[in-house]
């Protein structure tokens, strides 16, 4: 048996003669409890909007991207045949992606076309977030486009109008002149569907046919990267083995990038913000704790003639120390506790039950998202108890050796 843990548990539930103790002792478990039921519910709504804009992202992140080091465009070669042919490669498309002037009736809008292959589809996903109409690229000889609700809502354009969108692009070599007939090179095109995905991408992209684009262009035989999507069985390692064997085929003159280095920036961002977060609430968390140093200070004062009592029945100075030091950890604990479970019903009934929703319309998500990680729980466990270890000790350590026991 723990004799200095019973006696803990014994001073900080029995009745005090200054029922200030009591209060202070409440107060401090309500702090604790609520600063680690915000750690728990803001880190894990922070992985759900991490997850979900990641995934958003992931419609034009493919599994493997390959661009030039230098320059917006190359030329293929033999080695990207025997890349198309790896075996672990499932689809491989070419891309042209380039600035360009949208027009649809009278509206305009600055946006970018993006040349694709048939096996595009298949890469991005773009099918599965389509509000309007459908993916078609081609249909017979006629060439369509597939828009993204930003644009196609700047253009006020409709598809059951059935009005072709005016594609302007700039022509190679040409100095600037009054005339854009001179200047640009124009193509028209039938849209076939509007996708949504998210603001940025939204707001700028026109998917067309990669011959399309070609000609409007005039790129000829180049283009602007390569998209690549992997085998669904793969294994991460497997995928970057993958990624390090394209890097050996086309070499230094290519950047070759998995799916997290393409949105690295994003990452780096979203990561800094959840750290931030843990920081901020973790101070919120060390002001709290003041009233945990509080309680103990005024029951170690309160319990001056019990020292003394304990002293002269041979307790020695540790034993004490261990006494309100667990009373502490006490308070700490029970707080924690509290807020741990208070979090977890939280946010399991927002993942049932969608309770907090957002407060406008969005065809991608309605509700908050939550993403619950078992290493965010120990890391908040860890803090707490950290926390609570040094608001115990510090007043035990600095009452007991200065006043009392001698």
């Amino acid at each position: 048996m723990n004799v200095e843990l019973f006696i803990a548990k014994r001073y900080l539930l029995s009745k005090k003669k200054r029922n200030v103790i009591n209060i202070i002792s409440v107060i401090s478990v309500i702090g604790v409890a609520t600063v680690t039921m915000a750690l728990i519910v803001i880190l894990s709504v922070f992985n759900g909007f991490d997850g979900m804009v990641k995934s958003m992202f992931d419609y034009f992140a493919p599994d493997i991207k390959i661009m030039p080091a230098k320059g917006k465009s190359f030329e293929t070669d033999e080695r990207f045949v025997k890349i198309k042919n790896l075996k672990q490669v499932s689809y491989y498309s070419e891309v042209i992606e380039e600035n360009v002037l949208l027009q649809y009736s009278d509206k305009q809008h600055i946006g970018k076309i993006k040349g694709v292959e048939e096996s595009y589809k298949n890469i991005s996903g773009l099918d599965t977030a389509l509000t309007e109409g459908e993916f078609t690229l081609h249909k017979g000889d006629l060439n369509y486009a597939v828009i993204g609700y930003g644009a196609a809502y700047y253009l006020s354009l409709s598809l059951i109008n059935e009005e072709p969108i005016i594609i302007w692009a700039p022509k190679i070599g040409t100095k600037i002149s009054m005339n854009p007939d001179k200047d640009f090179v124009r193509k028209r095109i039938m849209p076939s569907g509007i996708f949504s995905v998210n603001q940025e991408f939204d707001t700028k992209y026109v998917i067309t046919p990669i011959q399309f684009a070609r000609e409007l262009l005039d790129y000829g035989n180049r283009i602007s990267f390569i998209e690549i999507k992997l085998n669904k069985n793969l294994t991460e390692s497997e995928k970057a083995e993958v990624q390090l064997q394209i890097k050996q085929i086309v070499g230094s003159k290519f950047n070759v990038k998995n799916r997290y280095e393409q949105q690295q920036f994003l990452n780096q961002i979203m990561n800094s913000e959840k750290i931030a977060i843990f920081l901020i609430l973790s101070f919120i968390l060390i002001i709290a704790s003041f009233n945990i140093i509080g309680s103990i200070t005024m029951l170690i004062i309160e319990k001056r003639e019990d020292i003394e009592t304990l002293k002269s029945l041979g307790a020695s100075k540790p034993f004490v120390s261990k006494i309100f030091m667990y009373s502490g950890w006490l308070i700490s604990s029970i707080g924690a506790v509290i807020g741990f479970v208070l979090g977890v019903a939280l946010l399991l009934a927002q993942i049932h039950f969608s309770i907090i929703t957002f407060p406008i319309n969005s065809s991608m998500i309605t509700a908050y998202p939550v993403e619950m990680q078992f290493w965010d729980f120990i890391l908040v466990f860890v803090i707490v108890f950290l926390i609570g270890f040094l608001a115990s000790v510090f007043p035990v350590k600095r009452i007991l050796n200065t006043s009392i026991i001698s």
